[in-house]
């Protein structure tokens, strides 16, 4: 049976230097996992620079782990191919140490930030969910959360949920989830752009209930309104915008396991580079959930998928680090 150890994410530490950071990464897209799902796929990883590397691994993934782009996709929406069992077994031992499986739990008992990414429905629901759960049983303690969506229109699929029955967009999903981990009513403060929903749409609710901490749920403008939709980076800059990032402030962010890697990395670029805060990234707990995984959100091809995510974004780093040393 195929067992590696377990890679470390680059981390990200308050009054964040990037010193370190590019050997961090090197770490994780040439460590024993990364190279023998290369070699499974009937390569060999070649012993080069980070940027180099980066470069390679984005693309032989984008020819043999990149399925999304046959048709431009959402996740759910893969037609997923067919794995022996032994490439099945290596896939998820390759994917556990690279830090895609395991959920996490935090590292310190208090943050300034709690951030709830959002995704497809069930697990804006999950998310928020195991959220509420840190702060409810006193696992952190927080003084606000954000949970952290866009107008991406919700497929038929996802509103066959009963709690998302009624919504139509992922900030909604946020919204359900948020009130019901929380048990909020109204919001306080409602704030929107002006007009029908676009790619340069946003929004803002703000909750306050006794016992809780204050929190907002975001929809955010796309960065590149004329090519696509929001994605997680212009998620993490428009709630940067509203807040007043400290060099001392501990940033939690909370998503699925599965896609730490790649929102770990990308939080990095986006927030500990321009305020050089801290951050830390962790996965909800399957098992405390009360709405089950989709049958195929663990499947081998979501997880070759996410390590394609992860080198993406790493090699985006990458490139704002080298940009940062130029500057």
């Amino acid at each position: 049976m195929a067992s590696f150890a377990a890679v470390a994410l680059p981390t990200c530490e308050p009054n964040f230097r990037p010193q370190g950071v590019a050997e961090e990464i090197h770490g994780w897209i040439s460590s024993a996992p990364m190279r023998a799902l290369v070699a499974e796929y009937g390569d060999t990883l070649p012993a080069a620079g980070v940027g180099e590397l980066l470069a390679w691994l984005d693309a032989f993934s984008d020819r043999h782990w990149d399925l999304r782009k046959q048709g431009r996709v959402e996740r759910d929406q893969v037609k997923a191919p067919s794995f022996d069992s032994a490439r099945t077994e290596l896939i998820l031992a390759a994917a556990t140490a690279l830090r895609l499986v395991n959920p996490g739990r935090p590292s310190h008992p208090a943050y300034d930030h709690l951030l709830v990414l959002g995704g497809l429905g069930r697990a804006c629901l999950q998310r928020t969910e195991y959220a509420a759960h840190l702060v409810r049983d006193g696992v952190v303690v927080v003084p606000e959360l954000a949970a952290l969506g866009s107008f991406r229109p919700l497929t038929k699929a996802e509103t066959t949920l009963p709690a998302l029955a009624t919504s139509r967009y992922e900030v909604d999903a946020m919204d359900v989830g948020v009130r019901m981990g929380f048990g909020l009513e109204d919001p306080l403060l409602r704030e929107s752009s002006d007009g029908p929903v676009t790619h340069q749409s946003w929004q803002a609710r703000t909750y306050q209930a006794a016992g809780c901490p204050k929190v907002h749920v975001l929809a955010a403008p796309s960065s590149e309104p004329e090519l696509r939709r929001a994605n997680t980076p212009d998620t993490y800059e428009f709630w940067a915008r509203r807040v007043s990032l400290r060099s001392t402030d501990r940033v939690l962010v909370v998503t699925s396991p599965i896609y730490v890697p790649f929102q770990h990395t990308d939080a990095i670029r986006m927030l500990a580079m321009q305020y050089m805060c801290g951050i830390d990234t962790v996965g909800f707990d399957p098992g405390e959930a009360t709405i089950p995984l989709a049958p195929e959100a663990t499947s081998p091809d979501r997880y070759l998928q996410e390590i394609r995510s992860g080198i993406l974004s790493m090699r985006r780093l990458h490139h704002a680090l080298t940009e940062s040393v130029a500057a």
